[in-house]
């Protein structure tokens, strides 16, 4: 079921946007070459509980038999798209850092917002900051189209369009997501055209985790059978930008945006 919020629970969920995003910010100034992820990991924890949150991705699982995820933050290096536990990894030059973050606001009957960006990690080739950088803006092209009225296809639609245009695919196995009552609600949103997805009106009060995946090679990505992470099935370099974002009547309103 898609849900709408209320007002009042939009303000509660706009405060927690702020607070993540400034969490985030936090963690790509502390993120060096020579830095083990599960130190950035551990900060992300202790500032979110300090805030009055809880780590909403530590020990999600989506269904029984899952291995509870181990983390707070999912630290991908590289080829790796998305879910990377964080662990003993040290930050190298020349690395991309993907740090995906959620929270639930306040600990006790809060709500959830979800965000990720791609960093580079000292310095990188060119094309590594081109996909970085295409795919940033392609997050900022989707958002674009949301407004009461439109629908997710214009999203989904926009994204494709652009990235492919400059030369990366759009991963197509994992898409977006609505966000607040849970860590993942209804509907799917893709970065990609389908007519198999319904295509669903926006409607005022709607939460949306936009969050396109882009990788330099083919969009095929391969699930390791034993552990959470998502990598490139070409071994490719990808990147991933996340933002949440409320549907208003006249446009969008970005609450993981400081």
């Amino acid at each position: 079921m898609i849900t709408r919020k209320s007002p009042n629970e939009i303000e509660v969920l706009r405060t927690g946007g702020k607070i993540l995003a400034e969490i985030l910010a936090e963690l790509v100034r502390q993120a060096k070459p020579g830095v083990k992820t599960i130190l950035l990991d551990e900060l992300a924890e202790k500032l979110i509980i300090e805030k009055g949150g809880v780590p909403s991705f530590k020990n999600y699982r989506s269904d029984p038999d899952e291995i509870p995820f181990p983390g707070t933050i999912c630290a991908s290096i590289n080829n790796q798209l998305v879910h990377t536990p964080p662990g003993v990894y040290e930050l190298q030059n020349g690395d991309i850092f993907t740090i995906d973050i959620g929270m639930k606001y306040p600990a006790k009957d809060g709500y959830f917002t979800d965000m990720a960006t791609t960093i580079p990690i000292g310095r990188i080739p060119a094309l590594t900051r081109k996909l970085l950088k295409v795919t940033e803006k392609s997050l900022a092209l989707g958002i674009s189209q949301i407004r009461a009225g439109n629908h997710l296809s214009d999203i989904s639609k926009t994204i494709q369009k652009y990235v492919e245009a400059q030369g990366f695919s759009v991963v197509r196995q994992l898409v977006g997501h609505g966000v607040g009552y849970k860590v993942h609600e209804e509907p799917r949103i893709p970065n990609y055209f389908d007519s198999k997805y319904k295509d669903i009106r926006l409607e005022s009060g709607m939460v949306l985790a936009i969050e396109p995946m882009v990788n330099i090679g083919a969009p095929e990505i391969i699930f390791s059978p034993n552990s959470w992470a998502v990598v490139t099935a070409d071994g490719s370099l990808c990147a991933h930008f996340e933002h949440t974002v409320v549907v208003t009547e006249n446009g969008h309103d970005i609450i993981t945006k400081i």
